[in-house]
């Protein structure tokens, strides 16, 4: 019998098989002893063989996992030698981030699309908290919209208090599986409870003295929704370390620059200090935006020095 992983908890996970039946399931000792560099080798998302535990059947044991169609993954907090998979075979990806109460850095997105770029993951950005929006505020989404927008990025500007582009954002997680993302405080909880009222997860505000979120997710989950799909909820990421990607691959998984990577001088440009530079010549023509550029080269630093 196969099942979908809906919850992950690290020893428990919860699962819903092929006629919707949920379990509480296990995994086999051996699935944590293989060679998997990964802080969990089961993801939610993840289709998995079950096998009944007992003779109530209310407890399954994981005995097999499936091949991923793709997976998103960072580095783990706790250990930069291994990677934690955030959720696994997923339509797309979806980043809630905001410009106040807290503020997400142009950084943080550019890393998490980079993420999604390189594991093929279409990806959308949306800005929440719009009800909270001053005249600096609106003209800094102005101009990120149309960045990112221009790029081929979907960028939504949303508020859970005023409801505005909530019916968009449906039409958008529509039939497709949609792993949610970003720092603690954004509004991921806000923003599922708009549209699965009945779930009536646990929001909190965000820390006056600090300004960043308090994280009211511990664990992924994920949620089906009433008119088509479903949702992955994932615990609040202070930051998004990158695994596995190469230097000479990173301005691969940058849209815009990817356009015009062939016509640099050298194969293995950096885009750095190489002469006759597509990128830079474009960066200069302002084909590609400047601060898109800038957010290419701090992430390229951040690949410099090797893990170990």
């Amino acid at each position: 019998m196969t099942a979908r992983v809906y919850k992950s908890t690290g020893s428990w996970y919860l699962v819903k098989d092929e006629k919707g039946k949920f379990y509480q399931a296990r995994i086999k000792g051996k699935f944590k002893i293989d060679d998997i560099t990964s802080t969990n080798p089961i993801a939610v998302g993840d289709i998995v063989d079950i096998d009944p535990e007992n003779e109530l059947e209310d407890t399954v044991m994981v005995s097999g996992i499936h091949d991923r169609k793709n997976y998103i993954n960072r580095r783990s907090p706790a250990n930069k030698r291994l990677h934690h998979i955030i959720a696994s075979n997923i339509d797309q990806s979806l980043l809630v981030a905001t410009l106040r109460e807290p503020r997400t850095s142009q950084g943080f997105i550019d890393r998490f699309l980079v993420a999604c770029e390189s594991f093929h993951v279409p990806a959308i950005v949306v800005l929440n908290k719009a009800d909270l929006f001053r005249e600096k505020e609106k003209k800094q989404y102005e101009a990120w919209k149309e960045m990112y927008e221009d790029i081929g990025y979907t960028f939504l500007l949303t508020s859970s208090q005023t409801g505005e582009g909530i019916e968009t954002l449906r039409s958008l997680l529509k039939d497709k599986t949609t792993l949610m993302s970003g720092h603690s405080g954004v509004g991921k909880s806000t923003l599922i409870n708009s549209l699965l009222p009945e779930l009536e997860l646990k929001t909190r505000e965000v820390s006056g003295w600090s300004g960043k979120g308090m994280h009211t997710t511990t664990f992924a989950e994920m949620f089906d929704l009433p008119f088509g799909g479903s949702i992955i909820d994932t615990p609040g990421m202070r930051e998004f370390g990158l695994v596995d990607i190469p230097k000479q691959e990173l301005s691969h998984y940058f849209p815009e620059m990817r356009r015009v990577l062939h016509d640099c001088q050298f194969n293995n440009c950096l885009h750095t200090d190489e002469p006759d530079c597509a990128v830079k010549d474009a960066v200069e023509q302002e084909i590609i935006s400047v601060d898109r550029y800038i957010s290419y080269c701090t992430i390229l630093e951040s690949l410099e020095t090797p893990d170990w």
